[in-house]
């Protein structure tokens, strides 16, 4: 990724990330006496960097848009000299780049941007080719610095635990302040225009660590030179830059002289030969993200094993964006507690073994088990943090190598309710369209989703659109995140009854005509049956369910029903409810009533949790469907599984994750082979679980460390981590992209892929797989949502979102001319309301609910081993709402023990506003195994999918006398003070007395902020 600050780059300036595609009507101007053509309202730099024209631009960033702080990229528009970045492009411009004014103006404007930057290049820790000041002085062929560099006077910000910030690098160019500001919305950087020296300031003065501050990354990864630089990449990527200090400061003067005599050529022509002989030892890998289902994706920089930086850019999902984990969240894989030897049980005790050793005995003691007991003795849990090679390895091993429909994957846990609600209506059980239709929807509809804190990178294209006014949001949860803060409307149902008001709304808009006719007449089947079975969910009834006034739901229903695009999203505090299914299905209803499938900027969306949970189950991790979906008792199906495997699918459903450990406890199952997954604390009814783990006769655990569910396993097997091999991830909007080996495995692993063929080998199997993409080319033959997927297609950056057709088409945007029926129609699904089984009583009187934290991922196995994320958010804990606090009388920071009729767990309080009343909330994940909130759930669970109902749980709480620390340290960006404003605010540079257009010229401003929301924020035509 160096080359992403490099001028004229055409691949780099195409559409990623939040920019939108450019509007108006397509004209033509003139650019240097040629011919160009162009929209009408784009920044006229996009139309010079497309002609490949070259042009200075520090501040210009295609992701974020006109900023305007530089005045590097100055042209002659109309014989006038302006900024090219500001200027919205209109019929017949007549542009010159290199008139004597516009090359005057950028030099000045250059010189007036180091007079800000302590310009050491050869000795600098960002040397490596991507510096835009750099490459700036360069391209402009500046050989001497008229305005000599003038320390600020600030001390460099060294209190986060992930970056710094040198005020006497930094040129105020407000990349950092535009993507905080604007496109991660985080609002925390600003710069104090109006300080005698100027600086970029957190939270309007305090230090980064005790700030609102995120660590995001966005801010590092758009500095155009090394003001803000990862503390990964300090001292250790350059060839001088781990000098002890002394020496290096040395250095600097040294450099410094040399310039004022000699001129800057010769130091930049030493710089560029230092910046190259780096490309022999770093390595630049693109990979995608292991944790959530976004689907992040970029370059990762490592010498060796050390992972020196993250570099997003070309992301098709992310762009420049990031979250703290993707980021910064990679010290889990060189952790110290790594596994790097099988594992065998002797006793009570494990001992290390061979790889022959131990894959001998797995094979040995699964063809004993089958024998004995036969096929469906046996059970196998796929990882959804695995690829989708790897998923495909675990079902074709059940199925073909066992012979028993015996496997899921976790989506089991969070998603299968909504992709069973999705393929009732629709036909096909996922996101209907990508994260650019939820950020162009005119009306997003939150349900059960803290999508900032378990979703970040797709919440910011939420906020920017809501930002940036072209996109309402109304947030309906239980709990106060930061998305129901930032909302136009937030809305708080009592909880499990997000069906009744959805049928309520739905029955309104038909009862009223307000309903899409013309799309339910064409597209749609079933309305009079789905309208007999909503006809007693009237809005007074809904009230009194619901909690939620009548008079609100009948303005939101008009509001639905009136707006062009309408995208809704949805997640666990869905589906982790006994009607999980019902209630996906009654979001999927109202979305076709009102015609919101099959265009742009609509849709329904669930969110997926895990980075592959949606690709474990695209290939067929599932009792009773293989790869695509596909039934495992259709006969096209089993005719065509059995010419590539040679053996004839079962038709009857096996056992799904919930219904495994029961079957251990009752003795029908007798062995497992669980990859990659904390069963033993995400499962719900933890105890329960351990009862299963101990009944069975053996299991088998692969895994990165000895987790919790390990201490169960006869045999434990050390896999490789994501950046440890290639395969293939699909993200939450069904796109299919490819990850490199970063690293070799770690000495002693494997990857899971190679594990399931040793073990398939030495049972007989004719397994040869030799590498990844062979094992696509199988699933491609397979399944007909993916026949046109190869890795020929997935090169680098390239993606692909399915269904795929067989000559690589593929389909961003779900359901635009049929349904996947056979007749092409929709179905709407008359659902049923399931109300919560376990809601307080006079003993259990706290409804509890749990989730994700921003920080820490899931049960917090890999991010606890991030010490900067420990830091941040070191235990566990249980937020009450100030007035529940008052009546127990307890305090923040206070141990209680929770106690429900499944467990205990006793953890510290935090009082906070984000819960009302008697609504206790618990993160899901836990440093120590027994704070973990699963065992407190229970074994309840929806009635299709038996996804367990998490949400559905009451709790007592008993107030223990020890006080400790608040569970949120002081340095948690929570207890930060954002300071939103429009963007970087350029005006109040223009007003300060000391400013002046290079060159002494009168600028052309354009139109400053309204051009970039304009150019930048609107919905595509």
């Amino acid at each position: 990724m160096g080359e992403i600050d490099v001028p004229n780059d055409v691949h780099i300036r195409s559409t990623v990330g939040p920019t939108r595609p450019p509007r108006g009507e397509q004209v033509q101007v003139t650019v240097d006496g040629a011919p160009q053509l162009a929209w009408v309202g784009e920044p006229l730099v996009d139309v010079i960097n497309r002609a490949q024209i070259e042009l200075a631009q520090v501040c210009y960033h295609p992701q974020l848009g006109p900023i305007q702080t530089c005045d590097t990229c100055a042209v002659e528009i109309d014989g006038v000299v302006g900024r090219a970045c500001g200027t919205k492009v209109a019929a017949g411009m007549i542009v010159r780049t290199q008139t004597t004014a516009a090359r005057a103006a950028q030099r000045d404007a250059y010189d007036r941007i180091v007079a800000n930057h302590d310009l050491y290049c050869t000795v600098c820790d960002n040397n490596n080719g991507n510096c835009t000041v750099h490459n700036t002085l360069g391209l402009l062929g500046i050989d001497h610095q008229t305005r000599p560099f003038q320390p600020k006077g600030y001390e460099k910000d060294e209190s986060n635990p992930f970056y710094r910030y040198d005020p006497d690098q930094c040129i105020l160019c407000g990349r950092c302040v535009e993507a905080c500001q604007n496109v991660q919305v985080n609002e925390t950087l600003t710069i104090g225009w109006e300080m005698e020296q100027p600086r970029v300031l957190w939270d309007g003065g305090k230090p980064i660590g005790e700030s609102s501050c995120v660590s995001c990354g966005h801010c590092v990864t758009v500095c155009p030179c090394n003001a803000l630089i990862e503390n990964s990449m300090i001292g250790e990527a350059g060839l001088f830059t781990g000098i002890p200090l002394p020496v290096w400061d040395a250095a600097i003067d040294v450099v410094k002289g040399v310039e004022a005599s000699a001129g800057l050529k010769p130091i930049m022509n030493v710089s560029e030969i230092e910046s190259a002989a780096r490309d022999r030892y770093i390595k630049k890998t693109k990979t995608v993200c292991t944790y959530c289902g976004v689907g992040c994706s970029f370059d990762v920089w490592t010498d060796e094993r050390h992972i020196l930086k993250v570099e997003p850019g070309l992301g098709h999902a992310n762009g420049i964006s990031t979250c703290v984990k993707g980021k910064f969240g990679w010290d889990y894989v060189n952790s110290t507690d790594r596994l790097t030897a099988p594992l065998i049980r002797e006793g009570d005790r494990f001992r290390e073994a061979t790889w022959d050793e131990a894959l001998d005995l797995v094979a040995r003691r699964f063809m004993e088990i089958r024998a004995k007991d036969g096929p469906d003795a046996l059970a196998f849990v796929a990882s959804s943090k695995a690829s989708n090679e790897e998923a495909f390895m675990v079902q074709k091993f059940a199925r073909q190598v066992i012979g028993t429909n015996n496997v899921d994957n976790c989506s089991r846990y969070c998603q299968s309710p909504a992709s069973k609600g999705l393929s009732l209506t629709t036909g096909i059980g996922a996101d209907s369209g990508t994260i650019k239709d939820i950020e162009n929807a005119s009306l997003v509809i939150t349900v059960g989703s803290n999508a900032a804190e378990s979703h970040p990178v797709l919440a910011t294209r939420v906020k920017r659109a809501q930002k940036l006014g072209h996109t309402k949001v109304i947030v309906f949860d239980i709990r106060e995140h930061e998305l129901a803060t930032r909302a136009d409307q937030f809305i708080r149902p009592k909880p499990g009854t997000d069906f009744v008001w959805l049928a309520a709304v739905s029955k309104f808009i038909l009862d009223n005509g307000l309903e899409d006719k013309a799309f339910l007449a064409e597209r749609v089947n079933g309305l009079e049956q789905f309208r007999q079975s909503i006809s007693t969910y009237t809005l007074a009834y809904a009230e009194r369910e619901t909690g939620i006034d009548a008079g609100t739901l009948e303005t939101l229903a008009r509001q639905i029903a009136a707006e062009e695009r309408v995208a809704i999203l949805w997640a666990m505090g869905v589906t982790q409810q006994c009607g999980g299914s019902d209630t996906s299905a009654a979001i999927s209803n109202l979305l076709l009533i009102t015609g919101n499938f099959g265009k742009l900027g609509a849709g329904g969306f669930p969110l997926r949790g895990h980075n592959n949970v949606q690709g474990a189950s695209d290939m067929g991790a599932m009792p009773d469907q293989v790869s695509g979906y596909q039934p495992v008792g259709d006969d096209l199906v089993v005719q065509r599984h059995q010419r590539e495997w040679g053996v004839t699918l079962r038709p009857e459903r096996g056992l799904d994750n919930t219904q495994m450990l029961d079957a251990a406890i009752q003795g029908t199952l007798k062995a497992m082979w669980i990859t990659g997954e904390e069963m033993s604390l995400t499962d719900a009814n933890a105890n329960h679980l351990a009862q299963g783990f101990e009944a069975l006769e053996f299991l088998v655990v692969q895994d990165l460390y000895f987790t919790n569910t390990a201490r169960y396993a006869d045999v434990v097997f050390p896999a490789a981590a994501s950046l440890e091999k290639e395969g293939t991830f699909t993200n939450t909007e069904r796109r299919i992209q490819r990850l490199y080996e970063v690293m070799p495995p770690l000495k002693g692993t494997k990857p899971d892929w190679q594990i399931y063929q040793g073990v398939a080998q030495r049972m007989g199997a004719n397994w040869k797989y030799s590498h990844p993409g062979e094992i696509m080319d199988e699933i491609a033959r397979l399944t007909p949502f993916f026949a046109g997927v190869s890795y020929d297609r997935l090169q680098g950056y390239d993606t692909l979102c399915w269904p795929v057709a067989e000559d690589g088409t593929d389909s961003p945007l779900l359901h635009q001319e049929r349904f996947n029926f056979p007749d092409g129609k929709a179905r709407l699904y008359p659902a049923t309301y399931k109300p919560r089984q376990e809601a307080p009583n006079d003993e259990f009187d706290l409804h509890l609910n749990s989730g994700r934290m921003l920080e820490h991922f899931h049960e917090g196995n890999m991010t606890f081993r991030v010490e900067g994320i420990a830091g941040k958010a070191p235990d566990s804990f249980v937020e009450v709402s100030p007035e529940l606090a008052a009546d127990r009388q307890l305090q923040s920071g206070q141990w209680v023990r929770l106690i429900s009729e499944h467990g205990a767990v006793r953890l510290r309080a935090l009082v906070t506003a984000r819960v009302s009343g008697h609504e206790v909330f618990v993160p899901m994940n836990a440093r120590k195994a027994e704070d973990a909130v699963n065992f407190l759930t229970g074994s309840r669970g929806d009635s299709i999918t038996n996804t367990p109902a998490y949400k559905d749980t009451r709790v007592r709480m008993e107030v223990l006398h020890d006080v400790g620390e608040n569970p949120l340290p002081a340095k948690n960006h929570r207890w930060g003070h954002p300071t939103p404003q429009t963007g970087v605010e350029v005006e109040r540079k223009w007003s300060r007395p000391d400013y002046v257009f290079p060159g002494g010229l009168l600028p052309m401003h354009g139109d400053s902020l309204n051009a970039r929301a304009d150019a930048l924020g609107g919905a595509d035509d």
